[in-house]
């Protein structure tokens, strides 16, 4: 019979907390995926303080599950939320609309650095970079703030796991959620998920303001913004009116991809932003089975792409199905310790040694 979420449920109450109750009963389990014989899944503490201290209960959860039959591996992420914030009433403030007159620079107050990552077109995986950045950076102890700015195409609540409306306690500041120690905003928590955003290019820029300079970012270390393809409205006005620390370009390693890689550095060039460098997406896949690396999209293109334009190529990620598994299920496959999510560490690990985060 197939392993379903029940049995994991049954198998983890089991399992008595510190002060009562179990992971279950305490609402503490979240983005349970099973895909055949792996398992995976997430502890949610309440607090950071608390977290510290359920290192052996996230072990003892895993051997539980192990020991289920037909379990053949299991994955046990620990993340932490701050304390709970009182409820809020609804935002009633208007989303869109011509942008205000600005008395300077947009750059939300208590917010460090920020780094846009782009990639010139789609389907390079320009989202997924994002969100599993800001979870490697989270897991290394920085404040971390990620900003969904497709407006067209927003991903992010997806894939950071996230579904409820922000509150407002005014009407005019928003308050942004919270995801595996990432603070996270993005249009399509304001708006009907089933809904096209058909607007002009006047709204996008009144809404990427409001995202910028009314919601409650808190102090960050740095704040990752998801850049919506191309080289349009949204990054010019980003480059042209916020404080940026730099750019990082995503490409997949083939020549039609790297073509749109070019045009998106001449941009960034062109409105004096700076290049952090480049990151290789998709650049083999290793079979589960055998170990064999294959190069789908070629390899070694944004290598010499990044050589030929003097920037730095910060990394080479491979593509895997736990990558897509953690993006459709809300839980970045960087929270756990697989070989990709290690290569997402190195890469946080290196904008963090380079003072870039």
């Amino acid at each position: 019979m197939a392993l379903a979420r029940t049995d994991i449920e049954t198998v983890l109450q089991q399992i008595d907390l510190p002060g009562g109750g179990t992971l279950v009963s305490r609402d503490m389990l979240r983005a349970v995926q099973i895909d055949g014989g792996e398992v995976r899944f997430v502890i949610e503490a309440a607090s950071p303080e608390e977290a510290r201290h359920m290192e052996p209960l996230r072990a003892a959860a895993e051997r539980c599950v192990a020991a289920l039959p037909g379990v053949d591996k299991v994955t046990v992420a620990l993340t932490a939320h701050g304390p709970a914030a009182p409820a809020k009433p609804a935002p009633s403030l208007k989303v869109g609309g011509h942008p205000q007159p600005q008395a300077g620079p947009m750059k939300p107050s208590g917010v460090d650095r920020i780094l846009v990552v782009g990639s010139g077109k789609g389907g390079v995986g320009k989202s997924t970079v994002s969100a599993n950045l800001a979870v490697a950076l989270a897991k290394q102890g920085r404040r971390v703030g990620l900003l969904d700015a497709d407006i067209y195409g927003p991903s992010q609540p997806r894939m950071m796991g996230v579904s409820k409306r922000p509150a407002s306690p005014d009407g005019k500041t928003i308050e942004p959620l919270t995801a595996h120690g990432v603070t996270v905003m993005s249009i399509g928590l304001m708006l009907d998920p089933d809904k096209a955003v058909v607007w002009r290019g006047p709204m996008l820029m009144g809404a990427l303001q409001q995202m910028l300079g009314q919601v409650n970012w808190g102090e960050l270390d740095v704040l990752i913004v998801d850049l919506p393809p191309g080289t349009g409205d949204v990054q010019l006005t980003l480059c042209q009116r916020a404080v940026l620390t730099g750019a990082i370009i995503v490409s997949t390693p083939q020549d039609v991809a790297l073509i749109d890689a070019r045009k998106a550095i001449d941009m960034f060039n062109t409105l004096n932003t700076p290049i952090l460098g480049m990151v290789e997406n998709m650049s083999m896949f290793l079979c589960p089975e055998c170990g064999h690396e294959t190069h789908i999209f070629g390899h070694g293109g944004v290598a010499k792409e990044a050589a030929d334009m003097g920037v730095p190529l910060l990394a080479q990620l491979p593509i895997d199905l736990d990558t897509r598994l953690g993006g459709d299920g809300g839980a970045p496959v960087a929270l756990g310790d697989s070989p990709v999510a290690e290569a997402y560490a190195k890469l946080a690990s290196g904008l963090v040694k380079g003072g870039m985060a």
